[in-house]
């Protein structure tokens, strides 16, 4: 009697499409979570930098000038100003008061 050692091609070959079959449906779904929590970041970024410009507007009776007037301040960031995860600057409009949501790629 021989005894088997090993695993035979096909055994292999049936764990190899095994494992991509698994690989294809996980890799597009944490792509699209990663995504999903950026944009996720972003907007809660952007309703701090809001909320901390009307703090501005109590503390000092008046909307700042440019957003550097509240980002830099380290009363309202001590660990600094919030970045956007995509890596894009964010806008303050001196019209509305308010730092809008941006599109991301």
């Amino acid at each position: 009697m021989r005894s088997r050692k090993g695993l035979t091609l096909i055994e292999l070959l049936i764990v190899v499409i095994i494992l991509g079959a698994l690989a294809a449906i996980a890799i597009p779904r944490i792509t699209t979570s990663a995504t999903t929590a950026k944009q996720n970041a972003c907007t809660t970024n952007v309703d701090t930098l809001n909320t901390s410009i009307e703090m501005y507007k109590m503390d000092t009776g008046a909307y700042p000038v440019a957003l550097t007037n509240v980002t830099g301040d380290p009363n309202y960031f001590p660990d600094g100003a919030p970045a956007c995860p995509f890596g894009t600057a964010y806008v303050y409009s001196g019209t509305t008061h308010r730092v809008a949501v941006h599109v991301h790629p």
